[in-house]
């Protein structure tokens, strides 16, 4: 197996200890930094994103996936220093007022971010300015985490402030977390409902041609 689809499986297998060696072999043979990055690690990640909505992988095997692919990275960011390197879009997340719960917020994050995003993690606990603010500076995409059915509503206050500020039109914005419904993402004005990462993932990238 040639250089480029054995660094990619080894991404879609999680092969920790093998990633770091065939990046640099391959580097060493010549190939280019920002080919290993788009055809072989970022690649791999979008074939464990598509396995996993598939439901053929976990997220224990998802974390493992993107922790290779980030290890291949520490090989290449060097090389890739100075390059122009254009995200697809970015993307900030963070989890409404009053709710403190993140893990699935930071997953949607980390697997957005192994497909070439740019991902703004916000934190917990936001104040609606906090997404306005990110509206402000630029930020194609908004998602909001809750894992409360006492927080959802804060949603609806974050679409709100964004009318008021005059800014709704400039963002798409998605809605998630194990309370949230597609009634619900209705309701409140929501772009998106976002089951999982991987949806999230599938749901960016026919937005911005991924």
């Amino acid at each position: 197996m040639s250089t480029i689809p054995s660094l990619m499986e080894a991404v879609v297998k999680g092969k920790l200890k093998d990633v770091q060696g065939l990046t640099q072999k391959a580097l060493d043979e010549g190939l280019a930094a920002r080919q290993l990055l788009d055809e072989a690690l970022v690649k791999g990640m979008d074939v464990v994103s598509e396995n996993w909505k598939l439901g053929k992988v976990f997220v224990p095997e998802v974390l493992r996936s993107a922790k290779t692919m980030q290890l291949g990275m520490d090989i290449l960011k060097p090389l890739l220093t100075g390059m122009s390197f254009e995200p697809k879009a970015t993307f900030a997340i963070g989890t409404v007022k009053g709710d403190l719960h993140d893990i699935g917020k930071n997953l949607v994050a980390m697997m957005l971010e192994s497909v070439g995003y740019k991902v703004i993690n916000l934190g917990i606990d936001l104040e609606p300015k906090a997404f306005v603010e990110q509206v402000q500076a630029g930020v194609q995409c908004i998602g909001m985490s809750a894992l409360l059915t006492t927080t959802m509503p804060q949603m609806k206050l974050i679409i709100d402030s964004l009318e008021e500020a005059g800014l709704r039109e400039k963002v798409k914005i998605f809605v998630g977390g194990a309370p949230v419904t597609q009634e619900f993402a209705d309701e409140i004005g929501a772009d998106f409902y976002s089951i999982d990462a991987a949806h999230t993932i599938e749901q960016m990238n026919g937005l911005f041609n991924g």
